[in-house]
C-alpha cells in the first residue's frame, strides 16, 4: 500500500500542472486496469471450457478411483487448505471442484505450484495417486443454483 502512495503522490505535481479533471482521468485509468488485470488473472483461473477432445479420459484416468482420491486428498492434507469437499477458501486455498484443471495442468501444478503451496514431488504422490484426486474431484456435485436455497431468495 505504501508502494502505491509513493505512485499517487509523485504523480500529484501533474495534478497541479494538468488541472483536477485530467488528475481524476489519469487516477480512474490506473485504478481500472488494475481491477482488469485482477479479473484477468483471477478469470484465467476458473473459466475452463471443455473441448471434446478434453472431455473425453485418456486411458490413464480410467482406472483413477474417486474413493481412493477422497482417502488421499486427506492423506496428503489437501483437506487443510482447500477444504474436505475441495471448496476452497479466500483466506487458505482456491476451490479445486467440482470442474477441476485437467489432469495433466493438475500434475504440472503439483509439482511445481506458484504461491503458498508445498511442491509435491513424485516421490511424495505418484502419478496414479493424483490420478485418484482428479477422479475425486471430478465426482464432487455442482452445487445448488442461488435461486434454489431458501435463505438466499
Amino acid at each position: 500500500m505504501k508502494k502505491l502512495c509513493g505512485y499517487v503522490s509523485a504523480l500529484k505535481p501533474m495534478h497541479k500542472r494538468a488541472g483536477g479533471r485530467q488528475w481524476h482521468k489519469l487516477v480512474m485509468a490506473s485504478a481500472g486496469l488494475l481491477v482488469a488485470a485482477v479479473f484477468v488473472i483471477l478469470g484465467a483461473t476458473r473459466v475452463r471450457a471443455k473441448t471434446p477432445a478434453q472431455s473425453s479420459k485418456p486411458a490413464a484416468e480410467s482406472t483413477a478411483n474417486a474413493q481412493n482420491g477422497r482417502k488421499l486428498f486427506v492423506k496428503y492434507g489437501c483437506y487443510e487448505c482447500h477444504g474436505y469437499e475441495a471448496q476452497g477458501s479466500n483466506a487458505t486455498g482456491p476451490r479445486l471442484g467440482p470442474d477441476p484443471l485437467p489432469l495433466e495442468a493438475l500434475k504440472a501444478y503439483v509439482r511445481k505450484p506458484a504461491g503458498e503451496m508445498p511442491p509435491y514431488t513424485e516421490k511424495v504422490v505418484s502419478d496414479q495417486d493424483l490420478a485418484d484426486i482428479h477422479a475425486f474431484l471430478e465426482s464432487l456435485p455442482q452445487p445448488k443454483p442461488a435461486k434454489d436455497i431458501p435463505l438466499l431468495k
